[in-house]
């Protein structure tokens, strides 16, 4: 029922936006959107594959909540200074089902031609391809790696954006700086919760584009809290209750605490080579459980006319929180055992092979296999049961992307 849903929604959304787009006869109004309608399924009943941050993925059977969505936009230009932005987004992601979430809503106030400034809920610009990461059809993979994009869950904030865009010679280059509150909900796997999180989120993204080959640094500090995080105020009660409230208060996510991510990435698509790669890390600057982490991918390919290719590795490694448990705690052993292993840093790689069909002016067919390897400690990969802990996985995708 929930598949028959997906398809008559993103069939009624065309619909709709082709009659909008006919009937308005307003030349100020463009509608567009994308999609993605794909199958996923995994090698194995003892360890789930999602995306960050996604409830449901796939374990053993086959699935479209994993890479399917569809996006809906509309903007509308006052005149050649002042314009609006709004952007719908439906996926499946901490919930069981498909929900639809408000993108973008910004208005832009064009300065100059090389200065604009945006207010509204805008993009935050942590990756490579942070503002087109969930058009498919806008990128060579099924899906970023989550070895790379795992380690920032916050993809808009509310607040300002300003954009200044300048040739030097055959380069552009593109300075993006953001200032804003972010607001979303993080799965916990161990209890099924989705606990709500708030962020004072800054960042800066410096891009340069010369010929085929686009390389972007990025820098984006968060002041993150989660007093509803359900498990760690329990965990972080025990803790506190048995002598050790220091540890409890470094420990948790009640009050504030500052988060960096910074990442640099490059692609090229030159001739008939197409190169993608990243490499981002995280760091805590105050006591926090989450580990600070390094991840990075390449990825390459090569067109043959309408048919491209590729190949890519991914791998994240968490280096372990910044908190140092006091001695004293080891002659509780359980609940040592529970800090320790919360604060260590997992581990994973994964290689993949696909082929991307340009079949249609504005589709591709896609067809992706990833082999996961989980590390000694868990990585993003979900262990259903004992035998999953550790264990990799292989997961087959096919998947229509397109735009409209």
């Amino acid at each position: 029922m929930k598949r028959k849903l997906l398809v008559a929604s993103i069939l009624g959304a065309l619909s709709l936006a082709q009659a909008q787009a006919a009937t308005l006869g307003n030349e100020n109004l463009t509608i567009s959107g994308f999609g993605t309608l794909a199958a996923a399924k995994s090698n194995s009943e003892d360890v789930r594959f999602n995306r960050d941050n996604q409830r449901e993925g796939t374990a053993g059977t086959t699935t479209f909540g994993l890479d399917s969505n569809l996006g809906l936009q509309a903007t509308y230009t006052f005149n050649d200074k002042i314009s609006a932005t709004a952007q719908v987004l439906t996926r499946k992601m901490t919930g069981d089902t498909f929900t639809t979430e408000l993108a973008w809503a910004f208005v832009k106030y064009k300065v100059t031609d090389e200065f604009s400034v945006r207010v509204g809920r805008v993009v935050v610009p942590s990756f490579l391809i942070s503002d087109y990461q969930n058009v498919g059809y806008a990128n060579t993979m099924m899906r970023p790696p989550v070895e790379m994009y795992g380690q920032n869950k916050i993809e808009n904030a509310d607040g300002l954006d300003i954009d200044w865009q300048h040739s030097f010679g055959d380069t552009n280059v593109t300075a993006q700086a953001v200032v804003g509150i972010s607001r979303g909900k993080t799965y916990v796997a161990s209890n099924g919760t989705e606990p709500r999180y708030q962020a004072g989120t800054t960042g800066l993204a410096i891009s340069a584009e010369h010929g085929p080959v686009t390389l972007r640094v990025a820098h984006v500090q968060v002041k993150l809290k989660s007093p509803d995080a359900t498990t760690l105020r329990s965990l972080t009660n025990t803790v506190a209750a048995v002598g050790f409230p220091q540890l409890a208060e470094d420990m948790g996510l009640v009050e504030a605490k500052r988060i960096a991510f910074t990442s640099v990435g490059l692609l090229a698509d030159w001739h008939n080579i197409v190169v993608q790669a990243e490499y981002g890390m995280r760091r805590a600057k105050d006591p926090v459980y989450l580990t600070d982490t390094n991840g990075w991918y390449t990825m390459a390919g090569y067109r043959f006319g309408k048919i491209l290719p590729y190949y890519a590795h991914a791998k994240y490694q968490g280096k372990g929180s910044n908190i140092t448990p006091p001695a004293a705690l080891a002659r509780i052993p359980a609940l040592n055992a529970a800090v320790t292993g919360l604060m260590a840093g997992g581990s994973q790689s994964s290689d993949t092979v696909g082929v991307r069909w340009d079949f249609a002016k504005s589709a591709a067919l896609k067809v992706q296999v990833d082999r996961v390897k989980d590390g000694s400690t868990n990585g993003f990969l979900r262990p259903l049961t004992a035998a999953g802990r550790g264990k990799g996985v292989t997961v087959v995708a096919a998947g229509v992307d397109f735009v409209f």
